[in-house]
């Protein structure tokens, strides 16, 4: 193998298997002698990758954490798997899911052939996730294209519905996207309304980068996240929630999200008392979730949602 990039990238997908490879070996498998091998090494630990040599008569080579993270070659297995679960998670909005998978999906969907975005998809398509809460959920290909336009400083256009049904289209200058665990949103100058304002990314639908760049407008302090807790204050009335549940704290902050977080009262009791902006409905639908005998004690407003609601429960299956 006498072309050399080519030559460095089989020997990289060699080293990045879980294994020391003998020099030997390394050279009869890329048919070269020992010395390009060692010269190969050299190059590739110049390119940034940390490639450890072992001492003794055979003498041999593996790939081995640095301080960095250097570029990786993965084979088509290895790529669609990668790809299928950046989707899944992003897609449904997995708390601890932040922005940065979404920017290695968008990477990762750009560099993939056309043939494995198609075995991608047919997977994606083929399954059916299990959503939580209000079931919200967020096309991949959505996520992408508003990361790629963030990145890019690409002015966007998209529909948007809005909370009350009503369809708009958009152009906007996008920010950031923010994750609050349940829902992503996008931070965004709308162009036409001439003011900052926060887009639900499960209703968007057909972003289009329109290949216009922009320059980044200074956005009202303390940063995205800061704007959109500000912004979905505004628009939420707060509940001060207080529940108790006839269960073991642990048992039942396993089964709410991370914000929502009770207090043990008990071996076998605990209390959960906080502000939150959640709607009363989807309160009520993950109290119940809960799966363990509970008492609301506050606000009255979402004790007579969960006792209507538990009403038209009972008569749907009379």
């Amino acid at each position: 193998m006498t072309d050399t990039p080519a030559r460095l990238l089989n020997l990289l997908s060699l080293l990045q298997t879980p294994r020391e490879w003998p020099g030997s070996e390394l050279a009869e498998r890329l048919s070269v002698s020992a010395r390009t091998i060692r010269r190969d090494i050299d190059r590739l630990r110049e390119l940034g990758y940390p490639v450890e040599a072992t001492k003794g008569a055979v003498g041999g080579y593996r790939l081995v954490a640095g301080t960095a993270m250097p570029p990786l070659l993965l084979d088509d297995e290895e790529a669609v798997a990668i790809a299928v679960g950046l989707r899944a998670g992003a897609g449904h909005a997995i708390e601890g899911v932040e922005e940065a998978s979404v920017r290695a999906l968008a990477k990762l969907e750009q560099v993939l052939p056309s043939r494995l975005r198609h075995r991608v998809s047919t997977l994606q398509n083929a399954t059916i996730p299990l959503t939580r809460g209000d079931g919200a959920t967020v096309a991949p290909s959505t996520l992408t294209a508003l990361a790629g336009a963030v990145t890019a400083l690409e002015r966007l256009r998209f529909g948007y519905r809005a909370g009350d049904g009503t369809e708009s289209r958009r152009q906007v200058e996008p920010y950031r996207l923010v994750s609050t665990g349940r829902r992503w949103y996008l931070v965004a100058y709308d162009l036409e309304r001439e003011d900052w304002r926060t887009f639900r990314v499960d209703r968007v639908s057909d972003p289009f980068p329109t290949g216009a760049r922009f320059t980044p407008r200074e956005l009202p302090a303390g940063g995205a996240a800061e704007f959109m807790n500000r912004s979905m204050a505004r628009a939420q009335t707060e509940l001060d929630l207080d529940v108790t549940f006839e269960a073991p704290a642990d048992f039942v902050a396993a089964r709410l999200p991370s914000h929502l977080a009770p207090t043990p009262t008990g071996p076998t009791t605990c209390r959960l008392r906080t502000r939150t902006a959640d709607s009363t409905e989807w309160l009520a639908v993950r109290l119940a979730l809960v799966d363990a005998p509970f008492t609301i004690h506050a606000p009255a407003s979402l004790m007579t949602y969960t006792k209507d609601l538990g009403a038209r429960l009972t008569a749907s299956v009379r």
